[in-house]
């Protein structure tokens, strides 16, 4: 049986550790790859999947994912595809937490209560909407409740005390710490007071934490070990994807066992 995304990353923090969180674009660079990828990364030891649906104007990332998104819709992605993908995963025994990262037009469109309902079916556990601010989300909030559909919202360096609390009442699967201003893309190092933060977060909110934006190399996620319930790790692994189209499966696995010191 599937843990929830909460149930994961509590299980981390008591063990002094951080669950990692892979994100890779459903779709990219095609359906039948994404399958085998995504099914690599649970045997590599990812806890959590992180699966992006793609969306022609994605604001919040930067051109690693953009492409990426490009790709996949160019091969005639849609949401519906991407829950598709999902319950295929389940039927070939991946078991891991799966929270789909989507903007909000997509759900919109499909409407809150059918998102939900179909997200359930097809063996997801939540899902970010990257665009949806939490003064604002007061109806997916209700819809997802009333079905234990775990939320995820975001919060950054600049998020005040006050909004802090907003985010921490509105996810119920845990809340996503950006790790810096601007948007996705790798870094070479992480920023100063980054743990401190984390700490800080840690002890004044409910949910738990994980950390993302930038995280790309082992060091890094070496460095972030323990110092928050989840690690994700997107663009690094996008951009493999990219430069190794024809055969990715093998280089992410292990790109992943590489992050993860295994």
């Amino acid at each position: 049986m599937t843990a929830t995304m909460k149930q994961t990353l509590t299980a981390a923090r008591a063990s002094g550790t951080s669950a990692f969180i892979p994100f890779v674009m459903a779709g990219d660079p095609d359906m039948d790859i994404s399958e085998k990828i995504i099914i690599a990364l649970q045997q590599a030891g990812a806890d959590i999947l992180e699966l992006g649906v793609p969306f022609s104007d994605p604001a919040a990332d930067g051109v690693t994912v953009q492409r990426a998104a490009e790709r996949s819709l160019s091969k005639g992605t849609t949401l519906q595809g991407v829950m598709a993908l999902v319950k295929r995963l389940r039927g070939k025994g991946v078991t891991m937490p799966i929270c789909l990262f989507s903007y909000l037009n997509p759900v919109y469109q499909l409407g809150y209560e059918t998102f939900i309902k179909q997200a359930l079916a097809s063996g997801a556990q939540g899902a970010l909407i990257v665009d949806l601010p939490p003064e604002e989300a007061a109806d997916y909030c209700q819809a997802a409740r009333a079905r234990n559909f775990e939320t995820v919202f975001l919060c950054s360096p600049t998020t005040s005390a006050e909004r802090l609390k907003k985010v921490d009442a509105v996810s119920s699967g845990f809340v996503y710490y950006v790790s810096r201003e601007g948007v996705t893309g790798a870094q070479n190092a992480l920023p100063r007071q980054l743990q401190d933060k984390l700490s800080g977060l840690r002890s004044s909110m409910t949910n738990p934490i994980a950390v993302g934006f930038g995280i790309s190399t082992p060091d890094q996620v070496r460095q972030l070990d323990g110092k928050a319930d989840g690690i994700v790790v997107g663009s690094a692994l996008v951009k493999l994807i990219e430069e190794n189209q024809n055969d990715p499966v093998d280089i992410i696995a292990r790109s992943v066992k590489r992050l993860k010191g295994s």
